[in-house]
């Protein structure tokens, strides 16, 4: 796992925007569940296949990017791809959370800058443990 990266996450107002993209409705309430209970987190927005992200993405402001790896059209790999060299999306914190934890899909989401990888069959605990921490250091920078 990779350590965070203070210069990933935009230096604005809270709530750290988070943006979803799952396709599993099940998956994508936990989640969301989730993140209500960090304080400091909002979800800016869902997407459940890849063109509907990247439509997305380019209207919704958003510092977090959650992306799962097999998506009902297209995948959270191509969706990567397609943002990597876009300017507007370089502070974001780009973090995959899937079931497919295989160290090839780790090696290609760091390719496209990915700087979090968890597996959603297990590392839910730590994947919502780092979303506390950065909303909690976030809050603290905007004190100081």
């Amino acid at each position: 796992m990779t350590t965070i990266n203070d210069n990933s996450i935009t230096q604005g107002n809270l709530p750290l925007r988070v943006f979803l993209v799952e396709d599993s409705l099940e998956i994508r309430d936990l989640m969301v569940e989730n993140m209500a209970m960090i304080d400091g987190l909002s979800v800016a927005g869902m997407a459940e296949s890849e063109d509907e992200a990247l439509t997305q993405l380019q209207a919704e402001p958003f510092d977090i990017l959650i992306v799962d790896i097999q998506l009902k059209k297209g995948n959270g790999i191509n969706l990567l791809r397609n943002i990597a060299e876009d300017q507007k999306f370089t502070n974001a914190l780009k973090i995959i959370c899937s079931n497919n934890a295989t160290e090839v899909f780790r090696r290609v989401g760091r390719q496209y800058g990915v700087n979090h990888f968890y597996d959603k069959t297990s590392e839910f605990p730590q994947l919502f443990a780092l979303l506390q921490q950065i909303a909690s250091q976030q809050d603290h920078r905007q004190q100081a």
